[in-house]
């Protein structure tokens, strides 16, 4: 969907709008009232492209840079390549807004951090990044803070899982149909966060910044509360009406990758209280929400259904 605005609308351009964030914050958007929403895909706009970049920015008032490469463990084989989608990229999406004036709220990740266990981090907490992944993200983080110093925006997120797309949701109750028991990590935290839940706060988080009231920088948008991969797991189970005992807990090393993941990827939620905006929902609440859309309920049945046979065998 697209649209210039007008002097009774506002103008969205949604980047990497094909992706499972993505979509979710197109489709918040195109429900609002007086919002104008451009969603480009991946494949209608190369982020690394510099004039591509400033033409798709043109008369929009806020951007949404959805647009990643989201593969940690391919950017230890390749981190120049991921470093140009989700670090100098991100220079041609701030230079551009900077020449417009337009406000851009850029998706960065937890893995910025250095993940110290102990207590949540705060948005200025200092970074550390642990893989080639979180090295490029950080980079993009650095582009909008220096090139868009009041109407730049970085919204950190972690865990994410939705609808659209590939996740830990999705995968476990897709084992849950094939495997009698599943092994998940337990020495990992983290945040379990809905793509929906983080699009509706990226949307009042724009409009709260339009109207002036959002002061600009890093802030946290994860799900309150923190679990390990295991405890997700037991609840996605428990949720969906399978037996949680067929999950077994295990430590990150029965599942060697190539990039090395934060043990504590917790993350504060301070800052939202300085731009009036609401933290997210508990990852309980989020999670109960999410598997009762048809996708994740067609899953869960059908992994019930298959629990017949595996258990039986």
């Amino acid at each position: 969907m697209k649209g210039k605005g007008t002097a009774a609308s506002t103008a969205w351009l949604v980047t990497g709008a094909g992706g499972m964030l993505g979509r979710d914050v197109l489709a918040e958007l195109t429900a609002a009232p007086g919002t104008e929403v451009t969603g480009l895909t991946r494949g209608e706009l190369d982020i690394t492209d510099p004039r591509a970049v400033r033409a798709a920015v043109a008369a929009h008032q806020v951007v949404v840079n959805c647009a990643a490469w989201t593969d940690v463990d391919g950017a230890e084989a390749d981190e120049a390549a991921a470093t140009a989608v989700n670090g100098t990229a991100v220079r041609n999406l701030a230079h551009a807004c900077a020449g417009t004036g337009a406000v851009l709220l850029h998706i960065s990740t937890d893995y910025v951090l250095p993940g110290d266990p102990g207590r949540p981090a705060a948005e200025d907490a200092p970074t550390g990044p642990l893989n080639a992944y979180g090295r490029g993200k950080l980079l993009g983080e650095r582009m909008v803070a220096e090139l868009l110093p009041r109407t730049g925006y970085t919204i950190r997120t972690a865990w994410l899982y939705g609808t659209h797309g590939r996740s830990f949701v999705a995968t476990m109750l897709e084992l849950a149909r094939s495997r009698p028991t599943v092994d998940v990590v337990a020495d990992q935290y983290g945040q379990p966060t809905s793509s929906a839940a983080l699009a509706r706060q990226v949307a009042v988080l724009g409009r709260t910044a339009l109207a002036g009231r959002a002061p600009a920088g890093i802030y946290h948008g994860t799900a309150a509360g923190h679990t390990t991969w295991f405890g997700l797991a037991r609840e996605v189970y428990r949720l969906s009406g399978l037996d949680p005992a067929r999950l077994c807990p295990v430590g990150s090393a029965a599942f060697p990758r190539p990039a090395v993941r934060p043990a504590y990827g917790v993350l504060g939620h301070a800052g939202w209280a300085r731009a009036g905006v609401s933290r997210q929902p508990g990852w309980r609440d989020q999670l109960a929400a999410a598997l009762k859309t048809p996708r994740f309920a067609e899953s869960a049945a059908a992994a019930r259904a298959a629990a017949l046979t595996l258990m039986a065998e």
